[in-house]
């Protein structure tokens, strides 16, 4: 079970994006790895065709490995681990520092 989900606020801990902050938007399980917005941008070359026609340059986020992003939590301005908590029989994701929900 990954600790990290689609939308969740995280902060880069590692690699020449470190300390930059970003929602995520894509997570693939199974290479371990995370698309996250404004981070890791890559300029691709792109030839004219039907969708683009006049072609040129795309900026595109590439993903990143799990083990480079924490998540950041809002009420302490920092990042942080994560706990798990039952809630009505329900797994709940919290800050270890003050508790916040996650989910």
């Amino acid at each position: 079970m990954l600790k990290i989900k689609k939308d969740d606020n995280v902060m880069i801990i590692a690699g020449s994006d470190r300390g930059k902050r970003g929602k995520v938007l894509l997570v693939d399980s199974k290479k371990n790895r995370v698309v996250v917005e404004g981070v890791n941008v890559i300029k691709k070359f792109v030839r004219p065709n039907q969708e683009n026609p006049k072609g040129g340059l795309l900026k595109i986020e590439y993903p990143i490995n799990l083990s480079n992003v924490m998540l950041f939590c809002d009420k302490c301005k920092k990042r942080v681990r994560t706990n798990y908590q039952l809630k009505n029989k329900v797994k709940t994701r919290s800050c270890q520092k003050c508790g916040k929900s996650f989910d």
